[in-house]
């Protein structure tokens, strides 16, 4: 039993949808998983377990910010043997070519943390979905007609600052090919290449940066079914 999770063994399947939000994992698992069961409650962070046609998949809350995220991923994968992380989180638009509700499928994560700086002692690490859970991510989003136009693939920029001291260090990131800002992309990359297993992360425009939209909090825990639908699709085909 992990010391944050708190699961029995057995409990967790081997693919597990991450929302930073645990209100999002409740609202995931009676929504689209059938005969759902919480197997954590511990710090309010919710995790369940169900069935996606016919295939067991889990959904775990990982909070936000990537030392809260690189937690229950460590553990996920050291503990319970999970094979494959798909984020489902929101994400900041930095760039007029997203809209709200628009979806990024992220090939890569750029990030201000110093958590790798640590790891790697000054050197570059250049955090990367798989590309196996990105293909068969764009291919399932291709599929569906109320999503033409509104799939983007690229970068995201996983920063350690909702509030940022600099903003325009962030805005700067878009010259480079960035399209949206979240918080918790680059680590789960990391540890996913650490522990030689699947990790990606899609994220819905939740806000604007460039023109201020927003969406509530309600509509980012319960309206964001398209990212979800594609996620699942994703995972287990790569399975």
């Amino acid at each position: 039993m992990s010391t944050h999770i708190g699961a029995q063994p057995g409990d967790i399947a081997p693919v597990v949808l991450m929302p930073g939000d645990p209100l999002r994992a409740r609202w995931i698992a009676e929504t689209f998983l059938d005969d759902a069961r919480c197997y954590t409650e511990v710090r309010g962070m919710y995790g369940f377990t169900g069935t996606w046609r016919g295939q067991r998949v889990s959904v775990q809350g990982s909070g936000m910010g990537q030392p809260s995220l690189a937690i229950y991923v460590n553990e996920l994968f050291t503990e319970y043997d999970v094979q494959s992380v798909v984020r489902v989180g929101s994400c900041g638009a930095l760039t007029e070519r997203l809209a709200i509700r628009d979806v990024v499928i992220a090939s890569g994560a750029c990030t201000d943390s110093s958590m790798n700086r640590i790891a790697f002692e000054g050197l570059d690490y250049a955090p990367v979905a798989d590309f196996g859970l990105l293909r068969d991510a764009a291919a399932a989003a291709d599929l569906r007609d109320d999503l033409e136009g509104r799939v983007h693939v690229g970068l995201l920029f996983s920063s350690d600052s909702f509030y940022a001291a600099r903003p325009e260090l962030t805005a700067r990131m878009v010259d480079y090919g960035v399209l949206a800002v979240e918080m918790e992309a680059a680590a789960l990359y990391t540890l996913a290449a650490k522990h030689g297993r699947r990790a990606l992360a899609i994220c819905t425009v939740s806000d604007h940066i460039v023109t201020g939209e927003e969406t509530t909090s309600q509509e980012r825990e319960q309206t964001f079914a398209p990212m979800v639908e594609i996620a699942l699709e994703a995972s287990l085909r790569t399975q």
